[in-house]
Formats: structure tokens, sequence, C-alpha cells
């Protein structure tokens, strides 16, 4: 059987018209699928990140602002990132934490909406930052906060509701959640939306500007590999950026900000949703990574994730013992991420299958109490690596129950 689906998976890299991208980046002998919680370095990054250093900090140091374009970095790389959220120029700015920027946006969305809204709806599955901000956001506000689950939202919007939350892709499941459908059902309830991208940007297409998404957040160094801790983005819609009142205006986003007035005047464009001074060296080596993308459609990534996930669960069903674990993710492809996730009969055995995989050379990652995560980055994931991990996963699975159930036998 494992001659079978090793032949198929050679067969399927051969033909494999992304396959040459691996190369672009730092990888060993293993099994790389936790591209979902942080990208694989691009190998050209650290060239650029020492020019950085010595060269724009070391000798140019305070000129850089201007002469290496450090200042308008946040824009930037933001036209650099929309099209692969199906944006166009000029609506994404780069800066803080996704965190920060979902702030932004929440309270942001909410001073948009029509008089007399005062609901926050946020998808109640949403990693919990999102919620805790939403929270956050609905105190300040004065709005009611109404987490739903994203299936719910059509029956939960309303003529109170003034913003809605949710996340692309699910973190736990990988179920990737319908965007075009949910934002014209908030639109048709006369509030605003709002999504999370973290999980899909850099796997799928988006589409923000064709679906008339509102406000957009998203990370930067999952699958589009630019660091731990790389800086978030922020997208807001062209036909809302007059009115964008942001909750943290600070002087970067000032109309003039070297004029260091006391009294706040928005810049215009993309730039009100900038706060503080830009991180320069996350920033930058952000923007080197993102030159694995020139010349890649996210068309062409997103048949391959779907070829990647379609294939390892294929090999789990036939590698894996019987009942031991479940696929939590969907199996439709509308419905599916860029990640499988599988949960464990006995919750007792995520961590120690885990930990198994990792010291065998396939690294994914889990969520407690019973989740084991797998993410394909098609940029550099091939198919004979979904064979190994899938094939790997099996053996572990069967040594880890096995030992739990001579456990369980041994007390009896």
């Amino acid at each position: 059987m494992s001659e079978t689906f090793a032949a198929r998976a050679a067969a399927l890299d051969t033909a494999d018209e992304l396959a040459d991208l691996r190369k672009l980046f730092t990888l060993d002998d293993g099994v790389y699928l936790d591209g979902n919680s942080l990208g694989a370095l691009p190998r050209h990054v650290p060239a650029r990140v020492q020019e950085v250093l010595t060269r724009e900090w070391g000798e140019l140091r305070i000129r850089s602002w201007d002469e290496s374009g450090w200042w308008t970095a946040p824009e930037r790389i933001g036209d650099r990132i929309a099209p692969l959220v199906g944006a166009a120029a000029g609506q994404i700015v780069v800066g803080d934490s996704t965190s920060v920027n979902v702030f932004k946006a929440v309270v942001a969305a909410s001073r948009l909406a029509p008089e007399g809204r005062d609901e926050i709806l946020v998808d109640a599955t949403t990693f919990p930052t999102d919620g805790y901000i939403a929270e956050s956001a609905a105190r300040m506000t004065g709005h009611r906060l109404v987490p739903v689950a994203p299936g719910d939202v059509p029956g939960a919007v309303g003529p109170r509701t003034a913003v809605v939350l949710l996340n692309h892709v699910d973190f736990r499941t990988g179920r990737l959640h319908d965007l075009p459908g949910l934002t014209a059902t908030v639109h048709a309830a006369g509030g605003l939306a709002v999504w999370d991208l973290c999980h899909s940007a850099g796997a799928l297409p988006v589409g923000l500007d064709a679906h008339g998404v509102d406000l957009a957040v998203g990370c930067t160094y999952k699958y589009l590999n630019g660091g731990p801790g790389s800086p978030a983005y922020l997208y807001v819609a062209e036909r809302h950026q007059a009115a964008f009142d942001s909750p943290l205006p600070g002087w970067t986003s000032h109309a003039d900000p070297f004029a260091m007035d006391p009294g706040y005047a928005p810049a215009d464009g993309s730039v009100r949703g900038r706060v503080g001074t830009p991180d320069i060296l996350s920033m930058l080596a952000l923007e080197a990574a993102l030159d694995v993308w020139d010349g890649v459609p996210v068309e062409a990534v997103r048949a391959k994730s779907l070829a990647l996930t379609d294939f390892f669960l294929e090999c789990v069903g036939a590698y894996a013992p019987e009942g031991v674990v479940v696929p939590v993710t969907p199996q439709a492809h509308a419905e599916r991420g860029s990640q499988v996730s599988l949960r464990c009969e006995d919750a007792g055995i995520t961590e120690p299958v885990m930990r198994a995989l990792i010291a065998r050379g396939v690294v994914g990652d889990l969520r407690r109490p019973d989740v084991l995560r797998f993410g394909f980055t098609p940029l550099y994931v091939g198919f004979a690596d979904v064979e190994r991990a899938a094939r790997v996963l099996g053996e572990v699975l069967s040594e880890v129950s096995g030992r739990a159930l001579d456990g369980v036998l041994g007390e009896v």
C-alpha cells in the first residue's frame, strides 16, 4: 500500500507547477506542516535583513526614513499584499499586531454603522483574542456583544446589527466560511462585515473588493512567511476611508505628522490606519519575504492546497488505525481551508502523538484537548511530504494508541 501512495506522490510532484518554489525556502529533511502557525524562512531574507542592519541603519541611520523608503513602507508593503487578498492598491496598511488591528476595525466599523445600531456580532468559535477584543470594543462603545456561530449569522443579524466580526477559516477545524454569502447577508441587514484573514491569506483567493468586504485584518507570519511576530495588516475599503475614524489616532496617521500639532487631523487613504512608528526591521523582512509570490497566481496555490489536503485525507484513511482519529476538517472543497484537523477519539493521546511525530521529523501542532493540526503551505509542501506525514502518523497512532489500550487492560 505504501508503495502505491509513494508512487502517486512522486507522479503528483513531477506534475506540480509550483514545485520549484520549494527551493526558495530554508527547509531541512523533515516535513513541515505548521506553516499555518509560522511560515518557513525564504532563503534570501537574511541577506536583506543584513543589508538593512549594516547599510540602512548602520550607515545611513536617520536618513533611511527618506533615502531607504522606511517612511512609506506600511503602504508600499500593503500594496504588495493587496493582490493576494483581492484588493486594489491603496486600501491596505501594514503595521501593529492582528489584535490591535482587530480593535481598530471593530471600533471604527461600529462608528461607521448607521445610527441606532448597537449590536456587535462575533464568531462564537473565533480565535480567543478576536473574542476578547470584540468584548472590550463592545464595552467601550456601549454596544451589546452577541456571540454567534458563522452558520447562524443569517438568523442573527437584524436592524440592531452594527458590525459582524468573522474568521474566514476556523483556526481549530480548518473550516472555510462563506465570505461572499455572509458579507452579503450582513449588508442586507444594514451592518458592516469585518473579516479576520489570518488562516486564509496566502492559501486561497479572498476577493475583498469583489465581495464588498468593509474591513479586514490579517497576520503575515503564517502563509505569507513574514517571520515570527511580523506586522499585521488592516484593510479599509476605499468607500469607507474618508469616514474611517480610528480609535487609535497616532502621530503617523496625522495629515501632517511632523507638524506635531496637538489637534488630530487624519491623513487621507489607508494611512489613516497607522498609529505609531513602524517596526522597520520586521517590516522590511516581511517585504523581502513577499518576493516569493512574484508571478505566483493565488488560484494555482488554491488548486494545489486542495490537492494536498485531499491526498493527505486519503492517506490518513489508509494508514491510520481505524477509529483512532476522525477528520473534523470538511471534505467539501468549498468548506475547507489549507489545513487538516484530526480529532483523537482518546484525548489523552493527543500530546504524545504530536510529540512523537515531531521527534520523527513531521512537524504539526495541536489544539487542546484533542485536535491534531496539519497546515499545508503549497509554496513549499509537496505530495511526497504528505505521504510521509500520513505514513508516520499511522505508525505513531498505532504505537501510542496501543500503549494506551495496554494501560487500560492492565488496570482491569
